[in-house]
């Protein structure tokens, strides 16, 4: 997936999500475990825009993405709130940093880009790293349930004031990876120029991931529905997951 153009509409299509409301239940969680300041690592931070809200609260943030066209968006941003945040250019499962944090965050179904389950090991093996002892990840993915009935085989449509966004989806036949076709139409003037994107997004089982986290030295301490206190149902659509690094 290269998000080369998508970075530049991709603001005005997730202007919906509350990031400011997202970084402060993700606040909550960490501060239950007395991580309140300290650096942090926005995983696959696409923007910027919750590696900034932390960065407001007083975390010293480190935020890594794989497009360069993202981390393009996000530089301007934090430059424009007057955010001091390191930005590096990296796919999730080749994170490489210049030491440990006290925390990683990564949030809105990034996991949920890895190709499957080896890609999903390759991360937790490499965060593992990159933590300190008993640091706290929480991370969110979309479910099984969410791929299967809301996304899978579905087209939405986005009409905003710049752009008009066809999603389309489709279920492959492993009954969890959604292939994804984005066509966009972005207003330059009178007219529209178009573009395409296509990439996919997969679903693990929770105990994929369990058995991913503790085979790398974490372990899974909770798990919420989104933005709630609550663990999930069968009709929860993200979970969030909160891992302890244990050795």
């Amino acid at each position: 997936m290269s998000y080369n153009s998508f970075a530049n509409v991709y603001d005005e299509l997730t202007v919906n999500v509350d990031y400011k409301k997202r970084a402060e239940y993700i606040a909550s969680i960490l501060a239950d475990f007395d991580i309140k300041d300290g650096l942090l690592l926005d995983l696959a931070c696409g923007t910027g825009s919750l590696s900034v809200e932390f960065s407001k609260m007083g975390y010293e943030v480190i935020a890594t993405d794989a497009s360069a066209d993202m981390l393009m968006q996000a530089q301007n941003k934090a430059y424009d709130e007057e955010q001091s945040i390191m930005f590096l250019c990296q796919k999730m499962q080749e994170t490489d940093l210049y030491g440990t944090v006290r925390a990683i965050v990564c949030a809105l179904d990034s996991i949920n880009h890895l190709g499957g389950v080896e890609e999903l090991n390759e991360t937790f093996s490499r965060l593992k790293n990159f933590i300190d002892d008993k640091g706290i990840m929480i991370f969110d993915v979309n479910t099984l349930y969410k791929h299967r009935q809301v996304l899978g085989n579905n087209t939405f449509v986005y009409d905003e004031k710049n752009v008009y966004c066809v999603w389309q989806n489709r279920l492959l036949q492993d009954n969890r990876t959604v292939s994804i076709n984005l066509d966009f139409f972005v207003k330059d003037g009178e007219t529209y120029e178009r573009f395409n994107e296509n990439f996919s997004e997969t679903a693990f089982t929770d105990e994929e991931i369990t058995a991913a986290a503790e085979s790398n030295g974490f372990s899974i301490v909770k798990r919420y529905r989104d933005l709630s206190c609550g663990g999930p149902k069968e009709d929860t659509e993200r979970v969030y997951y909160v891992a302890r690094r244990e050795y």
